[in-house]
């Protein structure tokens, strides 16, 4: 701003002064000899000006491209930690998605086959966005799978993890969770939902929502919380989003909402699950009208 404002300073004066001394040039050496100066000057520092531009651009160009090259690392790194496949012959059937609205997101999801016969899952939203959620669903992620090796329960799980990001993270860091076991003998799914957006369950005598559980973890250390089950008869569909979906919108107008969100599903809810998956995109898609405005997490789990 200051080189341009001393640009423009020169190119006007030396504008104003060949405008008044027009008539002088022809009767006066010196007169021409300070509009050349002066002419030759305001060229100078319009040449430099030109150059420290061109420097600019081509520094802003590097680092535009280092932070590209930083994000696409932290993206393939964080994509990683996702499941790469899906557990077979368990009693339930996933589809899963993630889209993050600042290239990496603070949402989480993951499936956990457990080699004592237990499967796992789990949805976790991150408050914030972008690299410092990111970290911390890195956190998270590392956490819960040492917890789940460990043999805790749903609610102690959830407990042990409230602690340690109560203590390791910042006042205002904290995550919402959904965890649940599946006992595909028993057909039983206990689950604990910490603050998250409530998921449902879809089944042949209607929906339910599984709201059972505790506070958002790291909010205060000594949260407690508590489990609850329930049956999963064959075709009983749970759909487990992050606030990305349902909130969609609401900077426009109107967020779209649970209900849309559950009519979606109810009406496909016979469909495979990555048709439901892709009904469910496109029907957020068309209410916003944008670009993800926060990261948006959908897991379907169907009991087979």
């Amino acid at each position: 701003m200051r080189d341009k404002l001393y640009l423009t300073g020169f190119l006007l004066t030396a504008g104003l002064l060949l405008y008044v001394g027009r008539g002088l040039l022809e009767r006066s050496a010196l007169v021409a000899s300070v509009l050349v100066f002066i002419g030759t000057t305001a060229a100078g520092v319009l040449g430099l000006a030109l150059y420290q531009v061109q420097n600019r651009l081509r520094a802003s160009r590097r680092e535009l491209a280092q932070r590209e090259a930083e994000l696409s690392f932290a993206r393939e790194v964080q994509v990683a930690l996702f499941p790469p496949r899906f557990p077979k012959d368990s009693g339930l059937e996933f589809s899963a998605v993630c889209v993050p609205a600042a290239g990496i997101s603070g949402d989480y999801y993951d499936i956990l086959q457990l080699s004592d016969g237990r499967l796992a899952f789990a949805v976790a939203d991150v408050s914030g966005k972008g690299i410092p959620a990111a970290i911390l669903m890195s956190n998270l992620h590392a956490s819960l799978h040492i917890l789940v090796d460990a043999g805790h329960s749903p609610a102690d799980l959830c407990a042990q993890l409230n602690r340690h990001l109560s203590r390791f993270t910042e006042a205002y860091r904290f995550a919402t969770l959904f965890y649940a076991e599946w006992n595909a003998t028993e057909r039983r799914l206990t689950y604990v939902n910490a603050g998250h957006a409530e998921p449902f369950l879809v089944g042949s005598n209607g929906s339910s929502r599984l709201a059972t559980g505790g506070l958002p973890i790291g909010l205060f250390p000594d949260s407690e919380f508590r489990a609850a089950t329930i049956v999963l008869a064959p075709g009983d569909l749970v759909v487990l989003y992050s606030d990305g979906i349902t909130e969609a919108g609401v900077l426009e107008a109107e967020p779209f909402g649970e209900e849309r969100l559950e009519a979606v599903v109810q009406t496909h809810r016979r469909r495979p699950l990555t048709e439901i998956e892709r009904e469910v995109l496109e029907a957020v898609q068309r209410w916003s009208g944008k670009e993800p405005e926060d990261d948006m997490t959908l897991l379907l789990v169907r009991a087979t």
